[in-house]
C-alpha cells in the first residue's frame, strides 16, 4: 500500500497557509478559533473522501473511521491535535494527525479496509484554557462539566461556551466517554521536540515512557533597603538568595539521572527598582524525570536546598507544589509491536526513548494499551515558527502505523 509523500506535504502546507500568522510568523490556532476549526474541517473532509464516517464527541474531539467498520467494533486509534501555542510551528500536533489520515487514504485507494480510527483531540496545548489535554481528559472522564465550566479563554468564555459552536455538549459528556472495549490500542505520532534524533540521524523512535513532572512556586522573602547605604554584610537580598538557589537547582538536575531536567521559567522580583535591595522574589520550578523515585527524592532535596540557603542568608521561604504528574509507562507489548512494525517498514536504527513533554497519550495510557512514535525534529526546535520535520520521516511513520494496524485489519 503506497504512502503518498506529496499528499502529506500538501496537508501540512494547506493547514499552514490556512492559518493566520502571528507577528513572528508563527501559527496561531487556539482551540475553537476559526483557524482551529478550518484545520479540523479540512481533516474531516479528507477522511470522508477516503470513505470514512466522521463524528464529533461531546468533548469536541473528532473521530473518523472506515464506513465499513461499525462504531462499536474494536479498532486501533491514532491521532493527535491541531491546536497550537501562540506563534507556534506547523508540525507540532499536525504531524500526528496527518499520519493516520494518510494511512486511511492510502488504504482506501488500495481497496483495503483497515481497523484504524483517526482522532483529533481538542485543546492539547493548554494555552487557550489554562489546562492541557482537555479534550482527552474530558473523553476519559478525568474532567467533568463543572470543571470545564470554570476554564476560560482570553475572551472570558468557558470551554463549554466556546465549544458549543463546535459540537461540545455538556449534557452528553458522560454518554460519550471512552469505551475501552471498542479499541485495540492507541498510537500517537508526534515530533520529538528534542534534538537527539536529528543529531543522530534517527528518523523515528519508539517512546516507552512519558516523563513525570513536578512543578513548584517558590517565594523568597528578605528585607528591602537602600542600595547605596546598606553594606554587603548587612543585606537580606531575596534576589541573591533566589539566584543562588537557581544555580543549585541546575546542579541538582545534572547530578540526577541523564533523563532528569529542571527549569526555572518564571521570575518575579519586588520591588523591582534600580536602587532598592529586593525583598521578595517568586520563581517557578519545572522538574521532570523518567523516575518517580527521582521526582520524590528531588522534592526533598529542593526543600533542603531552599531551607539551607535561606537560613544562611537570613531569608524566609515558602514552596508550593502546583503539579505532580507521575511517570506514564507505555504498554510494553504495543511498544514491541511498534518496533517490529518499524523494521518491517524498512526503518533502520530505531531507538527507544522517553518523552519529556506531556501528550494526549499520557491521558489515554491508563485506559488503552498505548505507545508513541516520535519523528525527528530539526535541531529539536518546537513551539517556534522554525519548527521542521522531514516529510520523508513523516511518511515513514505512516508506513510503520500501517504495518502495525494491518495485522489486525480486514480486507
Amino acid at each position: 500500500m503506497p504512502i503518498d509523500i506529496e499528499r502529506i506535504r500538501n496537508d501540512i502546507d494547506w493547514i499552514a497557509r490556512a492559518t493566520a500568522r502571528a507577528d513572528d510568523g508563527g501559527a496561531d490556532r487556539p482551540t475553537f478559533s476559526a483557524n482551529w476549526r478550518t484545520a479540523r474541517d479540512y481533516v474531516a473532509q479528507q477522511a470522508q473522501a477516503a470513505g470514512c464516517n466522521v463524528r464529533i464527541d461531546a468533548a469536541g474531539n473528532l473521530h473518523a473511521r472506515p464506513a465499513k467498520i461499525q462504531w462499536d467494533q474494536p479498532i486501533w486509534l491514532s491521532g493527535s491535535h491541531v491546536d497550537s501555542v501562540p506563534g507556534g510551528g506547523d508540525f507540532d500536533g499536525i504531524t500526528g494527525v496527518v499520519v493516520p489520515l494518510e494511512v486511511l487514504r492510502a488504504a482506501h485507494e488500495a481497496n483495503e479496509t483497515l481497523s484504524l480510527e483517526l482522532i483529533i483531540f481538542a485543546e492539547e496545548e493548554g494555552t487557550t484554557f489554562g489546562l492541557g489535554m482537555l479534550g482527552s481528559r474530558a473523553w476519559v472522564g478525568e474532567v467533568n462539566r463543572e470543571r470545564l465550566a470554570t476554564l476560560r479563554n482570553a475572551e472570558g468564555q468557558s470551554y463549554l461556551e466556546a465549544g458549543a459552536a463546535h459540537d461540545v455538549n455538556p449534557d452528553l459528556l458522560q454518554a460519550h466517554h471512552i469505551r475501552p472495549k471498542e479499541y485495540l490500542g492507541f498510537i500517537e505520532a508526534h515530533v520529538q521536540q528534542g534534538p537527539s534524533m536529528w543529531k543522530n540521524e534517527q528518523p523515528i523512535a519508539v517512546v516507552e515512557a512519558i516523563a513525570g513532572r513536578h512543578q513548584y512556586r517558590v517565594t523568597i522573602r528578605g528585607l528591602a533597603n537602600h542600595a547605596g547605604s546598606t553594606a554587603m554584610c548587612d543585606r537580606q537580598d531575596a534576589l541573591v538568595g533566589a539566584a543562588t538557589l537557581i544555580m543549585q537547582i541546575e546542579g541538582l538536575a545534572n547530578g540526577s539521572s541523564g533523563r532528569t531536567v529542571a527549569t526555572v521559567g518564571q521570575i518575579i522580583c519586588k520591588p523591582n527598582a534600580v536602587n532598592v535591595i529586593p525583598d521578595e522574589v517568586v520563581f517557578t520550578i519545572d522538574f521532570r524525570s523518567d523516575s518517580n523515585t527521582v521526582l520524590d527524592e528531588g522534592e526533598q532535596q529542593l526543600r533542603h536546598l531552599i531551607e539551607q540557603t535561606c537560613t544562611r542568608r537570613g531569608l524566609s521561604a515558602t514552596i508550593q507544589r502546583t503539579e505532580a504528574a507521575p511517570v506514564v509507562r507505555m504498554d510494553p507489548r504495543v511498544c514491541d509491536a511498534l518496533h517490529s512494525a518499524a523494521v518491517r517498514a524498512g526503518a533502520r536504527n530505531v531507538p527507544v526513548t522517553i518523552s519529556g513533554a506531556l501528550h494526549d497519550a499520557a491521558i489515554l495510557a491508563p485506559h488503552l494499551p498505548t505507545a508513541m512514535l516520535f519523528i525527528a525534529s530539526k535541531d529539536g526546535i518546537s513551539h517556534n515558527p522554525n519548527e521542521f520535520s522531514r516529510v520523508e520521516d513523516i511518511a515513514l511513520a505512516a508506513r510503520v502505523l500501517h504495518e502495525l494496524v494491518s495485522i489486525r485489519g480486514t480486507k
